[in-house]
């Protein structure tokens, strides 16, 4: 069936009046009598509300109103003329019942700084509804005045109606659109001379991209931001700081498979693979960041996997599986070196800060009660081990002494347990850190300065718009993410300027930081963003030590104030105990290892990861790399174990038992020895109390125990193990009989008569004591 032409028809709630245009009779006395019927409707309720209608704007100031639509919920007109409708479409900036979707690809230049040119304006049109859409066309409106607070700025971009703040149309740079089917789509491109945007000096206006028919109705749009710096503006730059996080969620196991060449660590997964390699999340990271003047922020961890990765790695077939056996070879070795050395190259002469290693989640450490206090000590080892890994992996000298609480939310607790992990600097978002003075600097306007909270720790606030505008948008790095992209764009641009005309002559300082897993097109909004303005002059540069210097008094939220959000994502307590408990399994496990470092440095490092903070907002991976590092320390434990046996035959007084002992460990087992415990001493004793015990890799062992048999008969001997260390139990121990054959008569009649001697002397003392009168010593009273 052939779409009906989009006509502007009146609907009521009741019913839908169509105007036919083929002349058949039946159709036009249908709509007539519907429009009649709609006509009468609407008379009937403006009599009945009329007494309560502000008064009508005059027709020439108001925008016009629309018809309501034949198939979908259109918006409605206001008495002031603007035009109303429920939702906002995330990307295109325009309302869901809108008919049609607007998505603004490119605004070229980014800053007008000239008054003359074109501003060029690219993107494509939706039909979204369920009828043909003629007659209409794509045109601009701009604010006739800038934007005069970053407040104005969050309310114009969250509106979705058109009012007297969006200006005017502007006539003769329209782009006419052929009429669209249910479901098509066409591109769209709009020339304007810049003398005709009406714009009045600098500052953030206001850009509109709408579709309208010719009389008004307004079927879509999408809004922007237009920046207007013009050459001569001599406003004070913003001291601009850009945080560069290199981070991501851990992909490398505890478990590692040892040659006698080599050994390879065990990936859960080949995913870092695809990230490392050109055209990856994290290598486009690196090239966008290598162009601007920013301050990189790396997880020392995952430089660690990428130098794994390029020296040789395996993937398991099974995440989190304890055999290393059960892998693959991994696939992106070359990819992962290539990505060191660029990212090497780009941060040579920046600021570069190691992060904690694994990047852990101080947060939920701080609040996570006895598992987050017993890993304290850990996560501060591996922290100075990071800043190594960073140091010599990057060739530079980067600074170690930087939390980064989730969401920048700080509390004591939280810098208090920063302290412990010898961090002295934390970055904190501006709503977690109040100044002494009680307002961020006169008239509340922007400042990104450092705080002092007490003598040993330094606050670097963050500007909190510009972040959760950028963790709430992750433009994708294709064509698909331009439109979002541009958002991001002229947003950022948009919220600097205006920020600087806050207090245009006043110095102070802006710091931009990024979601931690920053994506490839949030980078690239970034990049384009940071250097237009550092190009158009309103910010500059600044150096991370320069934005921490001369620091304010001030004071941290009280506890109670940590946001609920965050608050819902934290690691589990219980998540930490267990990690806590591995951690003293792990430190057994040491004791009866020949070399302990080799073993235990893949496991502590995979216990940092297993408390990172990008596990938030995914449990069930968090969950699933938390047990298969101790499934790992459960199979290193009970790979070193004794042998069952049933029955061992002793034939004479002396004789030597023999126990296996068997060492699955990929090294050299020392640290234990084997102690044999008889039920039945007088039968059959062991001579030697404890035998050490020493086994290769992955062998089995046979320890001779020397025992001796006085008696014949079946006597139960228990074997266990036991760390030489500090005499504690090792795994399980083993029960099994031996049987006395063959002892001499002698050495029986020997023992017999021991036994009677004894038996003679108790007799005779206490027939003495009896002829006496008294009672044997010990026995009295």
């Amino acid at each position: 069936m052939t779409p009906r032409p989009f006509t502007g028809a009146v609907r009521t709630d009741a019913e839908v009046a169509v105007v036919a245009r083929d002349g058949r009779c039946a159709r036009a006395i249908v709509a007539a009598v519907a429009a009649l019927s709609a006509v009468l409707s609407v008379a009937l309720s403006s009599v009945l509300v009329m007494p309560v209608l502000p008064p009508v704007v005059p027709a020439a100031a108001a925008v016009p109103s629309v018809p309501s639509a034949p198939s979908y919920e259109s918006p409605r007109a206001t008495p002031s003329g603007a035009i109303r409708g429920p939702g906002l479409d995330r990307v295109g900036g325009h309302r869901s019942s809108y008919a049609v979707t607007v998505r603004l690809a490119s605004s070229s230049p980014a800053v007008l700084r000239r008054p003359d040119g074109w501003l060029t304006l690219s993107g494509t049109v939706v039909n979204h509804s369920r009828h043909r859409v003629t007659g209409a066309h794509v045109g601009v409106r701009t604010g006739p005045v800038a934007l005069g607070t970053r407040s104005g700025l969050a309310v114009a971009a969250g509106r979705t109606d058109l009012d007297r703040a969006d200006g005017e149309e502007i006539s003769g740079h329209i782009h006419r659109l052929p009429s669209l089917d249910p479901g098509a789509r066409r591109d769209f491109r709009l020339r304007v001379p810049v003398p005709e945007l009406g714009t009045d000096g600098a500052g953030a206006y206001g850009l509109t991209v709408d579709v309208a028919r010719e009389d008004g109705a307004v079927l879509g749009l999408a809004r922007t931001f237009l920046p207007v710096y013009p050459e001569g503006t001599a406003y004070q730059p913003l001291s601009t700081t850009v945080l560069w996080p290199m981070t991501e969620t851990p992909h490398m196991e505890a478990l590692t498979l040892r040659t006698s060449e080599s050994v390879r660590p065990v990936f859960r997964d080949d995913a870092l693979a695809a990230a490392f390699a050109k055209g990856g999340r994290l290598w486009r990271l690196v090239e966008t960041g290598a162009r601007l003047p920013v301050t990189w922020a790396v997880d020392p961890d995952l430089v660690a996997q990428a130098r794994a990765m390029a020296d040789g790695y395996r993937v398991a077939r099974t995440p989190g599986a304890t055999d290393p056996r059960q892998t693959t070879e991994g696939t992106g070795g070359r990819a992962a070196a290539a990505w060191l050395a660029a990212l090497k190259r780009a941060v040579r002469g920046q600021d570069v800060i190691a992060l904690p290693y694994a990047d852990p989640d101080l947060a939920s450490l701080a609040r996570g009660g006895p598992g987050g206090d017993a890993l304290a000590g850990l996560l501060r080892r591996a922290s100075r081990a990071g800043k190594d890994v960073v140091d010599q992996e990057l060739d530079t000298d980067a600074r170690a002494d930087m939390a980064w609480p989730a969401g920048g939310a700080v509390d004591a607790g939280i810098a208090g347990y920063a302290e412990r992990l010898g961090l002295a600097t934390v970055l904190a978002s501006g709503d977690g850190v109040r100044r002494s003075s009680g307002a961020l600097v006169t008239g509340g306007a922007t400042d990104d300065r450092a705080v002092a909270l007490g003598e040993r720790m330094t606050a670097l606030t963050y500007d909190t718009t510009v972040a959760s505008l950028l963790a709430q948008s992750r433009p994708g790095a294709g064509a698909a993410g331009a439109p979002l992209r541009l958002r991001v764009r002229q947003r950022l641009l948009a919220e600097s300027l205006t920020a600087v005309r806050e207090l245009p002559y006043a110095p102070r300082a802006l710091m931009v930081v990024p979601p931690r897993r920053m994506s490839a097109g949030a980078a690239r909004a970034i990049s384009e963003a940071v250097s237009e303005g550092l190009g158009a002059g309103w910010l500059e540069p600044s150096r991370l030590e320069a934005a921490a210097q001369d620091p304010e008094p001030g004071q941290l939220r009280e506890t109670g104030g940590y946001p609920v959000a965050l608050r819902a994502s934290e690691l589990p307590a219980r998540s930490l105990a267990a990690v806590a408990r591995d951690q003293r399994r792990l430190g057994t496990l040491s004791k009866v290892l020949s070399d302990p470092e080799r073993t235990t440095a893949s496991a502590y490092a995979a216990m940092a990861r297993a408390v990172s903070t990008s596990w938030r907002g995914n449990p069930a991976d968090a969950r699933s790399y938390r047990r298969g590092v101790s499934r790992y320390l459960s199979a290193s434990i009970d790979s070193v174990r004794l042998v069952p046996k049933s029955k061992v035959t002793v034939a004479g007084q002396s004789a030597t038992i023999p126990v296996t002992v068997d060492n699955g460990l990929q090294q050299d087992l020392t640290g234990v020895e084997l102690r044999v415990a008889s039920s039945r001493p007088e039968r059959l004793a062991a001579v030697d109390r404890a035998v050490g015990v020493r086994a290769s890799r992955a062998v089995s062992r046979t320890v001779r125990v020397g025992v001796r048999a006085h008696a014949n008969g079946p006597v139960r001997l228990t074997a266990q193990l036991y760390t030489s260390s500090d005499g504690r139990p090792w795994g399980r121990p083993i029960t099994f009989t031996a049987d006395v054959r063959s002892v001499p008569s002698g050495a029986v009649a020997f023992v017999a008569g021991g036994v009677g001697l004894m038996m003679l002397a108790a007799a005779f003392r206490l027939r003495r004591a009896q002829a006496r009168g008294g009672a044997p010593p010990g026995v009295r009273g």
